[in-house]
């Protein structure tokens, strides 16, 4: 595979896990793993960590509960409008800046067909 996967689901996108343990709930998404195909979701598929006194940047030790990565096929974007999850599809746009046509794609809800 030449350079990078492409994902649909971006950053700061709203989603819902769609499948597994946390199946309903919705979260924002703080970051993605395009290599690995994973995304991390705030407040979904929470672990338990066990971290050890001393160690560089540790701190105090103790349990820490944190979010851990979730597969980007088990999770779904909300639609803005309804609030429900929806597909995504790309709509292609000619536009015309400075004398030069340009391409602009837009990510737009497959249900209400509004842009994401």
């Amino acid at each position: 595979m030449a350079g990078k996967p492409k994902m649909k689901i971006k950053k700061n996108d709203l989603v819902q896990v769609i499948s597994g343990k946390d199946k309903g709930l919705q979260g924002k998404v703080i970051s993605v793993d395009p290599e690995r195909r994973r995304v991390l979701v705030e407040g979904v598929n929470r672990i338990t960590k066990h971290v050890k006194a001393g160690q560089p940047g540790g701190g105090a030790g103790g349990i820490e509960v944190t979010e851990a990565p979730i597969h980007v096929s088990n999770v779904m974007i909300v639609d803005p409008e309804t609030g429900k999850p929806t597909r995504i599809r790309i709509r292609e746009e000619q536009v015309e800046r400075d004398g030069r046509t340009k391409t602009v794609r837009t990510r737009v809800s497959v249900k209400s067909g509004k842009d994401l």
